[in-house]
């Protein structure tokens, strides 16, 4: 039992690696004894986090613009180099845009659904082989995607597409994870409340206390919130675990009384 959550030996990767919800996937695996590869669209950012997480353990930048065929193409194949096998694939790079109904463009639109939706099912479906490779009954291979409580509640931010996006984030896991059992491979989702970063900052400034106040914790998250059950589901603890939605949120989807 002592070896339940021992994820040591595994290599993984973690698509938005260099900061934020991501970056706190990449620091638990790493400090976990992962040999884990952190993405992202800037290569400053990436090389940064990567360096910083090497005085841990194990950590390798592979910047990529995973918006596109090209770049998930060469983040593939920049693993396909390096590994012979990949034991957790992290989709958590993502993309939000709030803007007046009035005002929502289009552009803004497919930009969301792009990366948050399509991207992690085709760099998902490119990495198969290397997951495939790993996947054993006792301990299968994880894909593990990161959602949004915003894809089970309603928003009260004019994120229009956002929220869609990661609702549907949370029916692909539920679909991945159907025609991927039989391969040994796992597929769950982690559907963050607010968490402090740059990409929540101004959430924060705005109506950080408020969410605070209604929040049945009465926090925010903090990394070791994300950390645990991004362990959890990379371990054997979770090995009979798929197709679930799990939301680290303290309590706003599940625990808040209604009237």
């Amino acid at each position: 039992m002592r070896d339940l959550f021992d994820v040591s030996g595994k290599v993984a990767l973690v698509t938005g690696g260099s900061r934020g919800i991501g970056e706190m996937i990449a620091e638990a695996y790493v400090s976990n004894g992962v040999r884990t590869y952190i993405s992202a669209r800037k290569t400053e950012a990436c090389n940064a986090t990567a360096a910083r997480l090497s005085a841990i353990g194990e950590c390798l930048s592979i910047p990529a613009d995973l918006s596109t065929a090209e770049g998930i193409e060469h983040l593939v194949g920049e693993i396909e180099s390096r590994e012979d096998k990949l034991d957790i694939l992290v989709n958590n790079a993502g993309a939000v845009w709030g803007a007046p109904i009035e005002e929502f463009p289009e552009s803004a639109w497919d930009k969301v659904m792009e990366i948050n939706v399509k991207s992690p099912f085709f760099l998902s479906q490119a990495l198969l082989p290397l997951l495939d490779a790993a996947a054993d009954s006792e301990d299968p291979s994880r894909i593990i995607m990161v959602g949004s409580i915003d894809g089970i509640n309603v928003s009260q931010l004019p994120t229009f597409s956002y929220g869609p996006s990661k609702a549907a984030v949370h029916h692909l896991v539920r679909i991945l994870a159907a025609h991927l059992a039989d391969r040994n491979i796992t597929v769950n989702a982690i559907a963050p409340g607010l968490f402090p970063s740059k990409m929540t900052a101004a959430t924060i400034d705005k109506f950080g206390e408020q969410i605070r106040r209604d929040t049945p914790l009465k926090r925010h998250g903090r990394p070791a919130d994300m950390a645990g059950v991004a362990i959890y589901l990379a371990a054997r603890a979770a090995s009979f675990v798929t197709g679930v939605v799990i939301p680290v949120d303290g309590g706003i989807t599940g625990a808040k009384l209604t009237f």
